[in-house]
């Protein structure tokens, strides 16, 4: 054995070694061959690896798995994955298919070189058998490599690939507990995996959106995404080169309130240079929201996103607490404009000093990282119990805020929006959530059609 079995996935690659029923093909462009490496460094690796293989030429590239305009991309992953799979059972499945389970692991990858110093980023997935000529199941993940070396990149990238592997027949019947494993012998901050897909028969009762949860709540990323469809995406997929419109909020229900506040926002925006594009809209909802009663209930949480799945509604899953970090993670991915419809709740939290101690210029600090170019806040207004209007022009701030404030309302950061429902003022979404939990009709009258039917049909919200 040439390495020492100090580190766990030392130990999970030689266990694979020995077990005889796994066997595979490895397929890894972009940061060297990592994963297999691993396989061959501990020992035993003829048990495990039946090829592997680098095309990093672009012309080898296409002329094995089909001509692709991006080359880190999941379509290219995707292709990767069939064709060495394919050819895999194609050639071995008569000689040892009835008692070994096939695999195909690629990747394909961007990673830190001499000419690119950019974001270092890349996909990998797994297709695999747990059963002798069974069907397929596939697991599919983002990386974004933070190491400012390319030879610490390659080492974590290859640790990610063993624990995917180990993952993928060792915690089949338990995916939380493989996404938590994935960053097995990684140390914070050296690789980030923001995007995970599960399907196969294995995984047929897998909710994605659970796992693109779990992919936040367990720290492997500050962010997830998915589609109102339910399905996943990568937020650089869904996000580049696009203009930006997120509400946040906790949705417990959506109400007139809340569509009203996105339709106003949505009005003033279209009226930026946008150059006519239509906004990508984005629910966001906060871990600190889905943590509000202590614990992570993850029955409220798919009675949410049901909910905003049904108006078609993108949502976007953060451990952003403050604005300005939400704003540095969606410019990350766009230079578009970015709107921020919100309350004046929101206002105050904002201009709120407590929440910058943790920054050397405190909220001048904070405010700079919000106010980025292209960056706007609509503010909705805010009936008081007195009957007083709070909106955008008349907001207090802290005295010593005062012209700082007045900075940014005169020069465009922020705006009062128009064309708003005063009727709809009143509405309280905790007061509609308790209604819904004791079978007051009158919460109808708070929230769309369409949102009141699948409350009801769903029993969502604790609908009696």
């Amino acid at each position: 054995m040439s390495v020492g079995f100090d580190q766990q996935v030392n130990k999970k690659a030689f266990q694979i070694n020995l077990e005889p029923r796994i066997y595979g093909v490895f397929a890894e462009i972009g940061a060297g061959q990592e994963v297999a490496r691993r396989f061959f460094s501990v020992g035993g690796a003829a048990g495990t690896v039946a090829k592997t293989i680098s095309a990093y030429d672009m012309s080898f590239s296409d002329a094995i798995y089909g001509a692709s305009g991006r080359y880190v991309s999941r379509e290219r992953l995707s292709s990767m994955l069939t064709h060495e799979f394919d050819l895999l059972v194609e050639r071995l499945d008569q000689k040892v298919g009835a008692e070994r389970t096939f695999f195909a692991l690629a990747d394909t990858v961007a990673a830190r070189s001499f000419r690119r110093h950019d974001e270092s980023q890349g996909w990998m997935g797994v297709r695999f058998q747990t059963a002798p000529r069974g069907p397929t199941n596939e697991i599919i993940i983002h990386v974004r490599m933070l190491d400012a070396l390319n030879l610490q990149q390659q080492e974590a990238l290859g640790i990610v690939g063993v624990n995917l592997l180990y993952g993928a027949y060792y915690h089949t019947k338990t995916p939380e507990t493989l996404i938590g494993s994935l960053l097995d012998d990684l140390a914070d901050g050296r690789i980030e995996i923001d995007m995970i897909r599960f399907s196969g028969p294995d995984f047929l009762v897998v909710d994605n959106r659970i796992m693109a949860l779990q992919l936040v709540s367990q720290g492997l990323t500050k962010a997830a995404l998915f589609r109102a469809d339910g399905e996943v995406v990568n937020a650089a997929d869904a996000f580049y080169k696009k203009p930006l419109l997120v509400e946040r909020g906790s949705f417990r229900p959506v109400t007139l309130v809340t569509n009203d506040m996105l339709d106003c926002a949505r009005t003033m925006f279209l009226q930026e240079e946008l150059g006519g594009e239509e906004p990508e809209i984005l629910m966001e909802i906060t871990m600190k929201n889905l943590l509000a009663s202590g614990s992570l209930d993850l029955r409220d949480f798919l009675d949410r996103v049901d909910m905003l799945g049904t108006i078609g509604r993108t949502v976007l899953i953060s451990n952003h607490g403050e604005y300005y970090r939400l704003v540095n993670y969606l410019t990350r991915y766009t230079d578009r404009m970015i709107g921020l419809p919100l309350g004046v709740p929101a206002m105050v939290e904002i201009f709120d000093e407590q929440y910058y101690r943790d920054l050397e210029g405190g909220i001048l600090e904070a405010l700079g990282r919000l106010f980025k170019k292209g960056v706007k806040l609509y503010v909705y207004p805010y009936l008081r119990p007195d009957g007083g209007l709070v909106t955008a022009e008349n907001f207090q701030v802290p005295p010593k805020l005062t012209h700082l404030y007045a900075h940014l309302l005169e020069n465009g950061f922020i705006e009062s929006m128009k064309g708003y429902h005063p009727e709809y003022l009143s509405i309280k979404a905790p007061q509609v959530l308790a209604k819904i939990r004791e079978g007051d009709p009158g919460w109808e009258e708070s929230v769309s059609p369409e949102v009141a039917v699948i409350i009801k049909e769903r029993r969502l919200f604790g609908h009696p």
